[in-house]
């Protein structure tokens, strides 16, 4: 049993019959007489879906083990991810839901963090950043300030706005919370000198 006020991202707890994953918690105390609370945002490990709570800091909930298993990512099809343990290649269906809007940026073999409550899959971890090539992207227009940006194309089909220089087939760093871009890594130019 945890008290609400020990409520941390990543742990998972049973309240009123259902699983939850925590997703953020944040501790106000109370003034005076006043107790303090926690308000939690929460993913729902049956439904996937999110649910804002605040409890009162004193209330006893009951927390369950979370284990963590690094995968490898197989494949994905309508709904479902598939992944494998590299160790005693177990697969694990994980579903879509789950997984996230990361999902279109799983590529076979890709190794990530798997958190597991009580056997079933409940999160997959991905880096804060990823390196990904752009697929097309309009023509570097050099009377253009490079704080201005223009839409491209990634390999997955995904749109997202790059500086002027960045070219077809570059190599940029993208962060994943928030699909913005952050630098170049290499230019096809370069890769063929390299």
């Amino acid at each position: 049993m945890v008290s609400a006020s020990q409520l941390r991202t990543g742990m998972a707890i049973k309240y009123q019959g259902q699983d939850y994953r925590v997703v953020a918690a944040e501790y106000h105390p109370g003034q005076g007489k006043m107790g303090g609370t926690t308000h939690a945002r929460l993913q729902n490990l049956s439904t996937g879906t999110f649910w804002e709570h605040s409890f009162r800091s004193d209330l006893k909930l009951e927390d369950m083990a979370v284990e963590k298993q690094t995968l490898e990512f197989l494949y994905a099809n309508d709904d479902q991810c598939c992944f494998m343990n590299p160790e005693t290649y177990e697969q694990t269906e994980i579903a879509n839901v789950i997984v996230g809007p990361q999902a279109v940026f799983l590529e076979p073999g890709m190794r990530l963090p798997v958190e597991f409550v009580e056997g079933r899959p409940v999160s997959v971890s991905f880096p804060d950043m990823l390196e990904v090539k752009i697929a097309d992207t309009a023509p570097p227009t050099h009377q253009q300030q490079d704080s201005t940006f223009k839409p491209a194309k990634l390999e997955n089909g995904i749109e997202v706005m790059v500086p002027q220089f960045v070219k077809t087939r570059d190599v940029i760093r993208l962060d994943l919370q928030t699909m913005k871009y952050m630098d170049r890594v290499k230019t096809d130019a370069k890769a063929k000198n390299a």
